[in-house]
C-alpha cells in the first residue's frame, strides 16, 4: 500500500449528507481528515502530491453492486474479464464493484466461490468483494450460507427466471429466505415469472417472432411485477430482508413502495439502462436492437417516469449497472433468427456515475442523492461503509475528481470496456471523471490510466446496515 501523503485542495466534496468547499488529507491509503478551504488547519497541511480541484467536485468511489465478469451464459462468457472491466469502472470513477461468484447445479456454494476468487485475484484494478448465486437449493447449500456469511460474502442472488438454468422454485427460496433470516445474510431476487415467459418464448418463436423486439415482449411487465410481489410475500412469511434486483417497470417498482409503506425490509434496485434508453433500442432494425437484450428487458419509454420518481422518494435505493457484456458480433449474433438464444447482458460499469450527474443536470435527482444511490448506500446496503461511499476521516481514499462541466459523447470508439459496440452511441453528456484515487494510489491520472492489475483487492464485506 502506498504510503504518499496526497492533498486534494479546492474542490467542492460532496458526499450524500454534504456539499462542503473542502481540502482533503489522504495518508496512508486512508482519508485522514477534511478541513475548510483557506482554513489554518488546512494551510498547515503538507503532502507529497498535491491535486488542484479548483472549480470540480471531489466525490466519493463509486460503488457498483451489480457486475458480472467472465460471466458463463448462453453458451459463451461476458466479454470483460476481472482486469479488463475493473479498469473500465476506474476510468468510470467507479472504485468498488460487488461480482456474483455462481454456484452451477451439482455443485457446492465453496466451489464455486473458489472459482471466482480464482478468476479475480491479481487481477483488479479497483477493490471488489462477492455476492453468491444460489443455483442449487439444498440442505448442504443452505448450511454453506451460513460459513459464507462469517467469510464476508453477506448476500445471496436467487433466481425466479430461467428455468433449468439459475432458476429456484417457490420452495427453494423459501427455505433460502429462512436461512437468511437467521444468519443475517441478504437475499437478492431477479424477479421475474420464469415458467410463464418460457411459454410465452415458445409461443413467439412458433409464430416466427424471431426478432430481438420480441424478447422484451414475451418478458411482460405483469410477470416482472407478479414475481415482484410473490417475493415480498415469500420473505414476509420467512421474516427476511428482500432486495430486487434491476427492477424495471412502473408496476413493480409500486410492488416495493406498497411493501415500503408497510415498513417491510424491502429494497430496490435499478440501472442507467431503465432509465435512459427504451423498447426504441430493441427495436432497432437490422437485428441492432440484440445490443440491448438484458433481463429484465428494457421497457417502453414511459416507465422511466416511475422509476425516477422511485430514486426520489427512495422506494429504490441504489443504481447499478449489472454490467454484463456481450460482443455484438460472435456473441449477441448467437440469437439470429432466435431472440432467445441472445445473450442477455448490456455494458455499462464505465458509464453510471457520469449518465447520474447528468441525471442531476436533467432535474431528475439532486447532488447529493447522486452520491447516495450510486456510492453511500451500496456500500450500506452490502456492509462496507463507511469504508466505502463517503469521504470522511478513517475512511478509503477512494476519491474521484470529477469535472462537471466537461462535455464527452459516450462512444465504442473512447470507452474501455472490452466490447464492440456502446449501449449509449453518440449521446452527449456534461460531466467526466478527471482523476481516481483508490485506497490512496491515482489509478487515472487527469485521463490516463496509471493504475494497475492486482491492485484492487477482495474486500470482505458486514451484513446490511439497513435492517431494523
Amino acid at each position: 500500500m502506498s504510503s504518499t501523503r496526497t492533498l486534494i485542495r479546492g474542490g467542492l466534496v460532496v458526499t450524500a449528507a454534504d456539499e462542503i468547499h473542502a481540502d482533503v488529507l489522504i495518508d496512508d491509503g486512508r482519508i485522514a481528515a477534511l478541513a475548510a478551504h483557506g482554513s489554518a488547519v488546512a494551510g498547515g497541511w503538507t503532502a507529497d502530491r498535491i491535486i488542484d480541484a479548483t472549480n470540480k467536485y471531489v466525490i466519493p468511489g463509486g460503488v457498483d453492486a451489480h457486475t458480472h465478469m467472465e460471466l458463463p451464459f448462453g453458451g459463451t462468457f461476458a466479454s470483460d474479464t476481472f482486469e479488463t472491466g475493473t479498469r473500465a469502472a476506474a476510468w468510470g470513477g467507479t472504485t468498488t464493484i460487488v461480482d456474483f461468484a455462481v454456484q452451477t447445479v451439482g455443485q457446492t456454494l465453496r466451489e464455486g466461490l473458489d472459482a471466482w476468487y480464482a478468476k479475480a485475484d491479481g487481477n483488479c484494478a479497483i477493490d471488489y468483494g462477492f455476492h453468491m448465486i444460489l443455483s442449487d437449493v439444498n440442505q448442504s447449500s443452505l448450511k454453506e450460507m451460513d460459513h459464507l456469511v462469517e467469510e464476508g460474502i453477506t448476500s445471496f442472488k436467487l433466481f425466479m427466471a430461467y428455468p433449468g438454468v439459475f432458476y429456484s422454485d417457490d420452495g427453494q427460496i423459501l427455505r433460502a429466505m429462512q436461512r437468511s433470516a437467521t444468519n443475517g445474510g441478504l437475499i437478492m431476487m431477479h424477479a421475474e415469472n420464469g415458467i410463464a415467459i418460457d411459454v410465452l418464448v415458445e409461443q413467439a418463436l412458433a409464430e416466427g417472432r424471431t426478432d430481438p423486439r420480441h424478447h422484451g415482449e414475451v418478458r411482460k411487465v405483469l410477470l416482472e411485477a407478479e414475481a415482484t410481489h410473490r417475493a415480498i410475500q415469500l420473505a414476509r412469511v420467512a421474516g427476511a430482508p428482500l432486495y430486487v434486483v434491476h427492477v424495471s417497470a412502473d408496476e413493480a417498482v409500486a410492488e416495493l413502495a406498497a411493501a415500503r409503506d408497510k415498513g417491510l425490509n424491502v429494497f430496490g434496485e435499478t440501472c442507467p439502462q431503465y432509465l435512459f434508453l427504451s423498447t426504441d433500442n430493441l427495436a432497432e432494425p437490422d437485428f441492432e436492437g440484440a445490443k440491448y437484450v438484458c433481463s429484465t428487458p428494457l421497457r417502453p419509454r414511459e416507465h422511466q417516469a416511475a422509476l425516477w420518481r422511485g430514486l426520489r422518494t427512495n422506494d429504490l435505493q441504489v443504481v447499478s449497472t449489472d454490467h454484463c457484456p456481450f460482443c455484438f458480433s460472435g456473441q449477441k449474433e448467437l440469437g439470429r433468427g432466435d431472440f432467445s438464444k441472445i445473450p442477455n447482458g448490456l455494458p455499462g460499469v464505465e458509464h453510471r456515475m457520469d449518465l447520474l450527474h447528468q441525471a442531476v443536470l436533467d432535474g431528475h435527482i439532486t447532488r447529493r442523492r447522486w452520491i447516495e444511490i450510486a456510492c453511500a448506500t451500496p456500500a450500506r446496503m452490502f456492509g462496507v461503509y463507511p469504508k466505502k461511499g463517503t469521504i470522511a476521516p478513517g475512511a478509503d481514499g477512494d476519491v474521484v475528481i470529477y469535472d462537471p462541466h466537461a462535455e464527452q459523447t459516450l462512444s465504442v470508439e473512447t470507452h474501455h470496456m472490452n466490447v464492440d459496440y456502446s449501449a449509449y452511441e453518440g449521446k452527449r453528456i456534461t460531466g467526466q471523471v478527471e482523476t481516481v484515487l483508490s485506497r490512496g494510489e491515482v489509478v487515472i491520472d487527469q485521463r490516463k490510466f496509471t493504475g494497475r492489475a492486482g491492485h484492487g483487492q477482495y474486500t470482505p464485506r458486514g451484513t446490511c446496515q439497513y435492517l431494523n
